[in-house]
């Protein structure tokens, strides 16, 4: 039988610190494993909510989710998530990905070969947090004769954001873990995952390995007030996602697979969501269900145990409004 996922909170840099602090007290009063901070450009950097995150918990876990070394080079990465370790007494862990190219670009940086950059990110940032004096020589970054001025703890996790067939291939060879965006369906995230083992398994890797995945909760005893909070949750992501998938086929698919709504019905959706209609109006449960925890505290622990089967290890689910820490306790109380 597959094992209960443990439940985490995803931050994001679209909360100011204060807020992030509060929720993450709250997860750790109601027994969260952790709390993953999402970084894209142009918002919040993550690093003084995650910094005063570690300093108001004790037990909580720290994820950054996810860096990319384009605008964060490897370097820095270590030298930074080394030293919030290091404060957080042993409690972080580092996501890497490529990031959002066209955002990247706007920097006038170059988003050439994302995979590459990747795997030569992971090898420079392991090295260095080990303590090694590295050399490295490859087609995105070099470094030369570089050793971090401190010790940082050598065996922080590293786990990699990824849904195209190669990312995942990567993720298995070389990661400790598997981050798994928002607006994935389970069926995909299945997919992923065994695309994932039989490339660690191949590399000849043997250590289980992680599978994060981000989704908005509502929980409450008024099943029809979360399910609608739920509705609009999933209408805020809508429309990008589905911009996204239109250029590549792995978000598309990520979106559509088992799902049970077609490539047409997600169009109009995504159109009248754009032209201001409520989502109430235009979201039916099933984008709820394959998008979201919602419901109950009962229908919700049913909903993470599938999200255990497809074969997640911890859920990170975001929770948004004065209710966060209600609903917090709710899902932990229902999981006893």
């Amino acid at each position: 039988m597959p094992a209960f996922p443990k439940l985490s909170v995803r931050l994001h840099g679209g909360m100011p610190p204060q807020q992030c602090v509060a929720q993450a007290q709250a997860a750790e009063a109601a027994g969260f494993a952790a709390v993953w901070f999402a970084e894209n450009p142009f918002g919040r950097g993550i690093l003084p909510a995650a910094a005063a995150c570690a300093v108001a918990t004790r037990s909580l876990g720290i994820g950054a989710g996810v860096f990319n070394p384009f605008n964060r080079h490897p370097t820095l990465i270590a030298m930074e998530i080394g030293a919030l370790d290091e404060l957080a007494g042993a409690r972080v862990r580092l996501g890497v990905g490529s990031g959002i190219g066209s955002a990247v670009e706007r920097m006038g940086l170059s988003h050439a070969r994302p995979l590459t950059a990747l795997g030569e990110a992971i090898a420079i940032v392991r090295a260095l947090l080990r303590g090694e004096e590295v050399t490295y020589a490859g087609e995105v970054f070099s470094v030369d004769r570089v050793r971090l001025d401190y010790v940082p703890r050598g065996d922080i996790a590293i786990y990699m954001a990824g849904r195209g067939d190669r990312s995942l291939a990567l993720c298995g060879e070389r990661a400790d873990g598997l981050l798994v965006s928002n607006m994935c369906t389970a069926p995909f995230v299945a997919l992923s995952v065994a695309l994932m083992q039989d490339a660690a398994r191949a590399a000849g890797r043997t250590e289980p390995l992680g599978v994060v995945l981000y989704m908005p909760c509502r929980v409450g005893t008024d099943r029809a007030a979360a399910v609608a909070a739920a509705k609009h949750a999933v209408a805020e992501m809508l429309p990008a996602y589905w911009s996204l998938g239109q250029r590549l086929d792995g978000a598309k698919t990520a979106l559509t697979m088992g799902s049970g709504i077609a490539e047409p019905e997600f169009a109009a959706a995504s159109r009248r969501l754009r032209a201001g209609e409520d989502a109430a109006a235009v979201l039916d449960e099933r984008f709820v269900h394959a998008f979201a925890i919602a419901g109950t505290p009962a229908d919700c622990i049913a909903q993470v145990a599938a999200c255990g089967a497809a074969g997640v290890t911890e859920l990170a689910l975001t929770f948004s409004g004065p209710q966060a820490a209600a609903e917090m306790k709710y899902l932990s109380a229902a999981r006893k």
